[in-house]
């Protein structure tokens, strides 16, 4: 995939990324976050962890670990004391977009709950078809690897940069089970969102939307790192794709006839009617002529109003 922009363009400019999970991070933690605004929100100045936003009662917790290559962690309990139910991990190449998909549907998931109620959705126990988790990528074209290792299954992106592996192997509530990946090998350049055992589907395939999805993103573009450069597209903010022309209506090509027909008439009378017309038009103008040309002026007429005579207004 060929980039947009040309070489030497300034470092800090902004550009419009695709596709958006080869975009990586831009340094903040702010689309993930921007769906839990609301939550409390707890910055620690001690450990690992830099922020921790957790749902009012404290089940649901998303922890922001700036200098570490595990960034986000998410999980979510019975309740506040308990140990997690399951855990997402999103590594430092993940943009934070695909993480908003994730706390996206865990602030609906919160909204629609009980406090009381243990058997919240955001704590359902997984589907027992693993297609569910990944439908929005096999939807949108994604294939199945028929080379993957017995016991697992591999999803990849039409153009091969992408996908999702999942470890039907492992049965313990703790595993990692679901990894959605994005980008060619390495530290800088690999995204990965993993998921243990007992995630809720739904969460899992709503992440996954969000990879599906082919709106891009902004980024300055220095964030992108150079091994990545050439299997993205670059527009920069501003620039709009040239519009395709639009299609004549019914409506417009009735008018170009007609417009057309009026002008063909009066260049080239060739029908009866034109000629009719035309022939009217001669003799009216003859007739004009000759009462000009009169000088006695006709009995009941009016005389002209001299230059010096006020005009009347009508």
């Amino acid at each position: 995939m060929n980039t947009q922009q040309p070489n030497g363009q300034h470092p800090y400019q902004e550009v419009l990324v695709s596709p958006m999970y080869l975009a990586g991070s831009n340094g903040t933690g702010e689309a993930g976050f921007a769906p839990v605004t609301h939550w409390p929100h707890h910055y620690l100045d001690e450990g690992p962890c830099q922020l921790l936003v957790t749902s009012p009662d404290q089940r649901i917790r998303i922890g922001w670990f700036g200098d570490d290559f595990e960034l986000w962690k998410i999980t979510a309990a019975e309740d506040a004391v308990s140990a997690p139910r399951w855990t997402a991990t999103f590594n430092h190449v993940t943009p934070a977009e695909i993480v908003a998909g994730l706390t996206t549907a865990l602030a609906h998931d919160y909204a629609e709950a009980d406090v009381y109620d243990s058997n919240a959705r955001f704590l359902a126990n997984p589907s027992l078809h693993w297609a569910d988790a990944v439908r929005p990528l096999t939807d949108a074209g994604w294939t199945r690897d028929g080379g993957a290792k017995r016991g697992t299954v591999e999803i990849t992106a039409p153009e091969g940069h992408a996908g999702v592996r999942i470890d039907n192997r492992l049965s313990g509530s703790d595993d990692e089970t679901v990894t959605l990946w994005a980008g060619p090998p390495g530290w800088g350049t690999r995204a990965e969102a993993v998921f243990t055992a007992r995630t809720p589907s739904h969460l899992i395939a709503a992440t996954a939307a969000v990879m599906a999805d082919p709106a891009p993103v902004m980024r300055e573009r220095h964030q992108i790192d150079r091994k990545v450069e050439k299997l993205v597209t670059f527009t920069p903010v501003g620039q709009t794709a040239p519009r395709a022309p639009r299609a004549p209506t019914p409506l417009d090509v009735r008018r170009t006839a007609v417009t057309q027909a009026v002008q063909r008439a009066a260049r080239f009378p060739r029908t009866a009617a034109d000629l009719r017309v035309m022939a009217a038009r001669s003799r009216t103008a003859a007739s004009a002529q000759r009462r000009s040309s009169n000088p006695a002026p006709t009995l009941g007429a009016r005389p002209l109003a001299s230059p010096s005579d006020p005009r009347r207004s009508r």
